[in-house]
């Protein structure tokens, strides 16, 4: 996949430090209060909170992780996603048409492989 896709395969390891696994929890905003949704959040033990229009992206440190799902849910939040994962540091923007192709086709190619359990990456694709 690497090589058709214009990327190569590194050592075991070599990327690690790049990234940290966090509790990410993905709530709705639904009839609910984006800075009430915040503080409750982080009087649970989160570390981070990025409200969209009708959700809100929430980080742990993995130790806090259960806790703050489950004060969450306590407190009456939809709960739409949660696990734990791997956080890129720092982001890369990709700007050249070509290559913003071939790392969509590289993610597309991983994601549909059976073998691949999960994919990480630090492409801001915004």
């Amino acid at each position: 996949y690497f090589d058709k896709n214009g990327g190569n395969l590194g050592a075991m390891g070599c990327v690690g430090f790049l990234f940290s696994q966090k509790g990410v929890i993905d709530i709705s905003l639904e009839d609910k209060d984006a800075d009430e949704a915040m503080m409750d959040a982080l009087d649970a033990g989160a570390e981070d909170f990025d409200a969209s229009e009708d959700a809100a992206e929430v980080t742990t440190d993995p130790e806090n992780y259960s806790a703050v799902v489950k004060a969450l849910e306590e407190k009456g939040y939809e709960i739409l996603s949660d696990d734990l994962a791997m956080v890129p540091m720092t982001t890369t923007r990709l700007t050249d048409p070509d290559q913003l192709k071939l790392m969509g086709k590289l993610l597309d190619s991983l994601e549909d492989n059976d073998d691949v359990q999960n994919v990480w990456h630090n492409w801001d694709q915004e």
